[in-house]
């Protein structure tokens, strides 16, 4: 293990660390941010906080997520809904994402991207107009699995936002029902954290091991006194 820097303080001094930890690396091409974590841990929030931050500082932000990037539902459930494998094999399509956005933003692309390829309230492909970046451009993207071996190379800073298991589980439960009230089946939420959500993730670490590979963990499970890890890197990455 690196050694790390550990600190814990307000909701903004980790925003404002992380944005202090963006513009300590120079990249020849627009800055590819990773923000990695179990379901439920907070990594859209947290992405969409350090967005506002970076663009009142005038830095040129693109926004996107792994949701963005699925197979289709047949292809994603096709060894069973609460499959842990198809979970980790079957859903996220690295391929596109590749081709689409971290390679045309990384060392050598031409930066003319696409932040998605799947609708996911169709169920169907999604091919928005490509854009080109400015190269000064930060790509936050967040989502599950990014620092598997397929992806790991294409990220210039990686973040891992840490949460428990269990306590992830509440979180589900309790964003089911702010979204769907009395409606919400928090059964079947349940059910598919302990079979399908949870056993990919306990994968994920088996395989992959992705703490291992993060320049910064935030340690979320207090929203608003979060702590963080930031490990030393080169300050400038190809």
């Amino acid at each position: 293990m690196r050694e790390a820097e550990m600190d814990q303080g307000t909701r903004g001094e980790l925003i404002g660390r992380l944005a202090e930890a963006i513009r300590s690396v120079t990249t020849a091409h627009p800055l590819r941010v990773a923000i990695d974590g179990p379901p439920a841990a907070g990594k859209t929030t947290l992405a969409d906080e350090l967005a506002v931050v970076l663009r009142a500082q005038d830095r040129a932000v693109i926004r996107a997520t792994i949701d963005d990037f699925l197979f289709p539902r047949a292809q994603r459930y096709r060894r069973g809904q609460y499959s842990a494998e198809g979970c980790y094999f079957d859903a996220h399509d690295h391929a596109a994402l590749c081709r689409v956005l971290l390679d045309p933003l990384g060392p050598g692309g031409d930066r003319r991207f696409q932040h998605a390829v799947y609708d996911r309230d169709t169920d169907t492909p999604s091919s928005p107009p490509a854009t080109t970046a400015a190269a000064d451009t930060v790509l936050l993207f967040d989502g599950v699995f990014l620092l598997r071996p397929e992806l790991i190379a294409r990220w210039d800073l990686r973040i891992f936002v840490s949460v428990p298991f269990e306590q992830t589980v509440d979180r589900a439960r309790d964003r089911g029902t702010a979204l769907a009230g009395a409606a919400a089946d928090t059964a079947e939420i349940e059910r598919s954290w302990r079979h399908r959500y949870i056993p990919s993730q306990q994968l994920y670490f088996a395989t992959a091991r992705p703490t291992d590979h993060a320049d910064i963990i935030v340690y979320n499970d207090q929203l608003q006194r979060p702590a963080w890890e930031v490990r030393p890197h080169s300050a400038t990455r190809p």
